[in-house]
């Protein structure tokens, strides 16, 4: 139901108006009101619903004034006391997505009337369902807070709420979530290839390590083809962008629909003002704006900075159980139960998207049609300049977003997802079980998960701006993350790789290998390639001869001369865009960052896949010296 919607003429017409209300109570000034009608005229919605959220009025403040325009009482929660007064058994009598999605409580049934706790009084869809479902003729509302219904449901519904955001995916489709690791038939296809490498190399060893050596070699040849491909095709984006300022233009803030910001956050009390103050700038009517803060229950200290930041009235905090795994899809399963918009978006606490994102968004969904899971905005980092490691992250982050993410867009291929700024449509976003709480990279799974099943993810011409690991140990956790659940992602969507291939095609489903399995196998043989080559070049032995005949050996040494320069060069191209041109010496250093950065991180992820395949690496935030952007 659209918190937006506005009150009919009619039943103005019955009642005491809510801004001579809230004036009267001297919750208001006359000054205040007028400037809020001026804004209702521009952008639409309810009144009481701009005053909270613009922070000039509180919570309370409009619910009680709720309660006296439509003449109804008013109850606060108490739990106690909710269970010696009311009938607890009549909620359990619907289902919990209904109780949220019409904004109502059933507590008591005396004959042909029913008593309802509502947040959304006088709303006559809402009514109609509920007398339907208990078959009577009156309804007699008693108007609570919209957290107060939260409340309510998070505490009778708990265990399945929780039930559900852990294992919902799971119970929607089993092939599609990573709870299990390796599937049977995937352990004895590793086993027949480990037999047989076994027979192969007490046959004849040379023959065996020299076709090995083979498909590495080969493997790098087409993966940085592969990638200077996708490359040049979202260099396109420098002359012509998705999403132009007349289409940002042409859209009515009368028409735009609710928006729901998911913010996941976890023992991070020091960015929340960067954060609320990042959100206030983002140019979307305050009253459409649904945000939904994310709190883990064992985390009170970013609780109560979150209450002490007193952010406007259009947010809301949703206390997310402790229950394993402790991970961030499975929050964000959790808040998806809440939400109200027709969009929904992610974004981190320390994030600063630029302020007309959101609007971005709605033009490419308007644009495309109703067939887009989902718009993927650029990432980068405003402490790009902060250190060595920053740097090298910049130009990565400025590469894949600004580059690779459009080229896949363009050759309409799978795009793996970043873990922010991802823009979905809410209906399809439920349709496909959400998050799997089990994947430790979520959001690329996802992307891939709406591809399989015929949707289609894009990109959008907007930046939201992240700060960037600055410290070694802190990189390496979060990019062993990642790593991994690439690598769950491919084990998942290669349980039956035919069927894939049937559903995606024979060009999409080659991308999904190279850009997902691909990736951590390219930083897997990286070491193993450079070891080999910086062993010959410190012996010049002669024993490694009999592995090398000539063919190999002229790949490889394209791969080393070439490969390695197309990869300089690919990272060079990243600065272009973000005209970071004091970065372009870093990009000599690529070849180092492969190894000793992502490779370091492939093998920790490598080994935790099998130690501790659901373990969430938390990544610190808020360790930046480095001013944050003003937009």
């Amino acid at each position: 139901m659209d918190y937006c919607q506005v009150a009919t003429a009619s039943e103005i017409g019955k009642k005491r108006l809510l801004g001579e209300i809230l004036v009267e109570s001297g919750r208001l000034t006359p000054e205040q009101l007028e400037e809020a009608l001026t804004l209702q005229k521009t952008t639409g919605g309810r009144l009481g619903w701009i005053l909270m959220s613009q922070g000039i009025i509180s919570r309370l403040d409009l619910f009680h004034s709720l309660a006296a325009h439509f003449q109804l009482s008013f109850w606060n929660l108490d739990f106690t006391e909710f269970e010696q007064q009311f009938d607890c058994s009549l909620m359990k009598r619907v289902p919990h997505k209904e109780l949220i999605n019409n904004h109502g409580i059933p507590v008591k049934l005396q004959g042909d009337r029913l008593t309802l706790l509502t947040d959304f009084p006088e709303n006559e869809r809402c009514l109609e369902f509920f007398r339907r479902k208990f078959s009577v003729a009156d309804i007699e509302q008693w108007v609570i807070t919209d957290l107060d219904l939260i409340r309510i449901v998070d505490h009778y519904y708990r265990e399945t709420l929780i039930d559900a955001s852990i294992y919902g995916l799971f119970y929607r489709n089993p092939e599609e979530s990573a709870l299990r690791v390796f599937t049977t038939s995937q352990i004895v296809a590793m086993g027949c290839l480990l037999l047989a490498g076994l027979v192969w190399l007490y046959v004849d060893a040379v023959s065996l390590l020299i076709f090995i050596f083979l498909l590495m070699q080969m493997f790098y040849f087409v993966t940085v083809a592969f990638r200077l491909l996708l490359s040049l095709v979202g260099a396109r984006c420098e002359v012509s962008e998705p999403i132009t300022p007349e289409d940002i233009a042409a859209l009515d803030d009368k028409d735009l629909p609710p928006y729901s910001v998911l913010i996941p956050v976890y023992r991070e009390p020091e960015v929340l003002p960067t954060l609320i103050d990042s959100l206030k700038k983002i140019d979307y009517p305050p009253n459409k704006l649904d945000v939904l803060l994310l709190l883990e229950e064992n985390d009170q200290l970013t609780l109560e900075a979150a209450k002490k930041a007193q952010p406007p009235g259009n947010w809301r905090f949703v206390i997310i159980p402790d229950t394993f795994p402790k991970t961030k899809p499975k929050a964000c399963n959790y808040g998806v139960y809440f939400c109200r918009g027709t969009y929904l978006t992610i974004y981190d606490a320390e994030d600063i998207p630029e302020p007309d994102q959101l609007k971005k968004a709605v033009a490419a969904f308007n644009k495309h049609g109703d067939s887009h899971l989902c718009f993927q905005a650029a990432l980068n980092y405003f402490n790009a300049n902060e250190n060595f490691i920053t740097r090298l992250f910049t130009l990565e982050y400025s590469y894949w977003f600004d580059y690779l993410l459009p080229g896949l867009d363009r050759l309409q291929l799978p795009i793996p997802l970043g873990g922010t700024s991802n823009h979905f449509q809410v209906k399809h976003l439920k349709a496909l079980g959400a998050w799997d709480p089990f994947n430790v990279t979520e959001d690329a799974d996802l992307g891939i998960r709406g591809s399989a099943n015929g949707l289609t993810v894009g990109v959008i011409n907007s930046t939201t701006y992240e700060e960037a690991n600055s410290r070694y140990g802190n990189w390496i956790r979060q990019r062993s993350r990642w790593i991994k659940g690439y690598i769950q992602t491919a084990l998942v969507f290669n349980r039956h790789p035919w069927e894939l291939l049937k559903k995606l095609g024979i060009k999409k489903w080659l991308a999904f290998q190279l850009f997902i399995g691909g990736t951590p196998v390219t930083f897997l043989i990286n070491p193993i390639v450079w070891a080999i080559f910086l062993y010959w070049l410190a012996t010049q032995s002669k024993v490694l001869d009999p592995l090398f005949p000539p063919l190999l050996t002229y790949l490889g040494l394209y791969n080393l001369i070439i490969g390695n320069f197309m990869g300089i060069y690919l990272n060079m191209m990243a600065v272009f865009r973000r005209k970071l041109y004091g970065h372009v010496p870093y990009a000599l250093l690529n070849p180092l960052y492969w190894l000793f950065f992502h490779s370091v991180a492939a093998y920790k992820a490598l080994w935790q896949l099998f130690s501790k395949p659901f373990y969430w690496e938390k990544t610190t935030h808020g360790i930046s010296r480095m001013p944050k952007p003003v937009h």
